[in-house]
């Protein structure tokens, strides 16, 4: 008799569990059956369109969640009244600041956005008592840590077309959770202004360098949002990798 895997096809898991693709590389993958059950009780699903603020940066924090799919885009807000952009979450990251009673930075839905939202109480309660659960939250706090270090290299010392570039790969790599590796078809969660203030860019230098990256059938556009890839090595040489 074969074995029986156990992994998100077991009955002994809630069917919403089973369901969720995206708990396969979340945090939910370092629960065992029970536990997941726990949680179960709790979670709830929620979609919710671009623009919805899903936290507020400096006010209490209850709730936390995981990224089921879309794009949410972290903000920081200077003292002239002016939000930043400084980091992007996608399927499947944990979308929260465990233990900590307020959040640092904003987050908003860059695109439609659907979450598993769950009690914070319930799950530091639930960290607290599994080592995997700990140990995953921590590695993906330090993965983010990398992550922005990566950003801040991108963002000081490459040139606009290497930024834009690195920005398309860093999509493709993300955006679809279903896409083991990079996904070739995009669809921008930004207006060109959004982009332009993710990268310090100004509008007309990203529209100009999304131009000649069609030009040169490196990708390709439809209705001014719908990017393709067609020549992946060639983006990447593009982003200076």
């Amino acid at each position: 008799m074969g074995t029986i895997r156990q992994d998100i096809h077991s009955s002994a898991i809630p069917v919403v569990c089973r369901e969720c693709e995206a708990r396969h590389g979340g945090i939910c993958s370092a629960l065992e059956p029970a536990e997941l059950l726990r949680l179960g009780r709790h979670a709830r699903r929620r979609e919710v369109p671009a623009g919805t603020e899903l936290v507020s940066a400096g006010l209490p924090v209850d709730t936390y969640a995981n990224i089921l799919s879309g794009v949410v885009k972290l903000t920081k807000l200077l003292p002239d009244g002016r939000q930043q952009i400084v980091g992007l979450q996608f399927a499947p990251d944990f979308l929260g600041r465990p233990f900590a009673g307020s959040s640092s930075v904003g987050a908003v839905a860059a695109s439609t956005v659907r979450l598993c939202v769950f009690p914070r109480a319930e799950l530091e309660d639930m960290a607290r008592q599994s080592h995997p659960l700990e140990h995953r939250l921590y590695a993906q706090s330090l993965r983010e840590l990398d992550d922005a270090r990566e950003w801040m290299v991108i963002l000081g010392q490459k040139s606009a077309s290497q930024k834009l570039a690195s920005f398309l790969l860093l999509l493709g790599t993300h955006i679809d959770p279903t896409v083991d590796g990079f996904s070739d078809v995009i669809d921008l969660p930004w207006t060109r202004a959004d982009i332009a203030d993710f990268l310090g860019l100004t509008i007309e230098t990203v529209s100009r360098q999304l131009t000649r990256l069609r030009n040169a059938e490196i990708i390709s556009i439809e209705k001014n949002r719908h990017v393709t890839v067609l020549n992946y090595p060639a983006l990447t040489t593009e982003a200076g990798i």
